[in-house]
């Protein structure tokens, strides 16, 4: 990210990002890293939505079906570390039914990656 915004701010741009609404929900992102960034177009999309978009725009289908992942290491997958996938996720987000097993990790990483969504914290002044 260090490098995207020295690139940015020689050209006055700003660093757009690719989180969508099933990411920004959970915290799949890494917080100064993808997350930081000063636009973030895709956060109310849902990642079906976005794959959608993605067959409108004429991206090739075997990136759209490509399985997620971040490339931390041989063989990762997003939701195989979750634990679910952004099938669950998608229907949480839309109040659509999903098993038990699935809301609970959903909700569970939502509650821990709450940091994630915020302002950095200032101390108070005195």
């Amino acid at each position: 990210m260090t490098t995207l915004y020295a690139v940015a701010n020689n050209y006055g741009y700003l660093v757009v990002g690719t989180d969508n609404a099933a990411e920004w929900h959970t915290g799949y992102f890494t917080k100064y890293g993808d997350g930081g960034v000063d636009l973030v177009p895709h956060i109310h999309f849902t990642k079906g939505e976005v794959r959608e978009m993605g067959r409108l725009l004429g991206v090739p289908e075997e990136i759209i079906k490509k399985a997620p992942s971040a490339g931390l290491w041989e063989g990762q997958t997003d939701e195989s570390e979750m634990g679910t996938t952004y099938e669950m996720i998608d229907k949480y987000l839309k109040g659509e039914e999903i098993p038990e097993r699935d809301r609970k990790i959903i909700e569970r990483l939502h509650e821990r990656s709450h940091h994630k969504r915020q302002l950095a914290i200032a101390p108070p002044k005195f």
